[in-house]
C-alpha cells in the first residue's frame, strides 16, 4: 500500500508510526497539497494529506480513518483498544492531539500563505490559545500506556506527533513550561523507535 504525505506532516507521521506498530509496510509517496497538477486532488477531493492508496486502488482519508484501517488489517486491538473505556480514552486523547496539530498548522499556514498585511493577529492568537490549553491539560495528565497488545496506542502516537511538530515549527518553546510532557515524550521515543525513525529533517 502507498501513503501520500509529506515529511513534515504530523498527521502523516501519525499514520507512519501506527503502521510500524501494526507491523504493516507502507510505501511513501510525497504529495504537494499546493500543486493543482498533483494527483492528490483526484485521490482526495479535499486535497489534504495523508491519503492511503490501497492495493485495489481505493483511497482512504483522513489520518483517523487510515489508522482504523491499519489496526483492522493487523487484527484489531493493536493501536486502538477494541472496546470499552480504554477505547474512548485513546480516541479522546487522539482528538485532543489532532486538534493541537490543526491549531499549530493553521498558525504556520497564516504566515506561509497569507501576505503580511492580510494576517490576523487575533486569529493567530485564537489558534495559539487552543495549543496552550491542550498542552495544559496534557501536562497535568499525559497519556498512560494502555493494555493494547503491549503496543503504543493512538492517543500516545498522536500526542507524540503533535509535540514533534511543535519542536519542528515552533522551535520547541513548549518544553520550558511543560516538563512532564518533555519527560513523557522522551519515554515514548525510547519505547517506540518509529518516532525517531519518522522524524522530519
Amino acid at each position: 500500500m502507498k501513503l501520500r504525505s509529506s515529511p513534515a506532516s504530523p498527521f502523516g507521521r501519525k499514520v507512519k508510526i501506527a503502521a510500524v506498530v501494526c507491523g504493516i509496510h507502507l510505501d511513501i509517496e510525497p504529495a504537494d497539497t499546493t500543486n493543482p497538477a498533483d494527483t492528490l486532488r483526484a485521490q482526495n477531493p479535499l486535497g489534504k494529506i495523508p491519503v492511503l492508496l490501497r492495493e485495489d486502488g481505493a483511497a482512504l482519508f483522513d489520518s483517523r480513518v487510515i489508522v482504523e484501517f491499519l489496526d483492522a488489517q493487523a487484527g484489531g486491538g493493536v493501536v486502538l483498544p477494541a472496546s470499552g473505556e480504554a477505547r474512548f480514552t485513546a480516541l479522546t486523547q487522539q482528538a485532543l492531539a489532532d486538534g493541537l496539530m490543526d491549531a499549530a498548522l493553521l498558525q504556520v499556514y497564516e504566515a506561509r500563505f497569507r501576505p503580511e498585511e492580510q494576517r490576523s493577529a487575533s486569529w493567530v492568537d485564537n489558534q495559539a490559545g487552543k495549543v496552550a490549553r491542550a498542552l495544559k491539560v496534557l501536562e497535568s495528565a499525559p497519556p498512560a500506556p494502555l493494555a493494547v497488545s503491549g503496543a503504543a496506542h493512538i492517543g500516545e502516537i498522536a500526542l507524540a506527533c503533535a509535540l514533534g511538530y511543535l519542536d519542528l515549527r515552533f522551535h520547541g518553546v513548549w518544553r520550558e513550561d511543560h516538563l512532564a510532557l518533555v519527560d513523557w515524550l522522551d519515554s515514548f521515543a525510547a519505547r517506540v523507535p518509529a518516532f525517531e525513525a519518522t522524524r522530519p529533517s
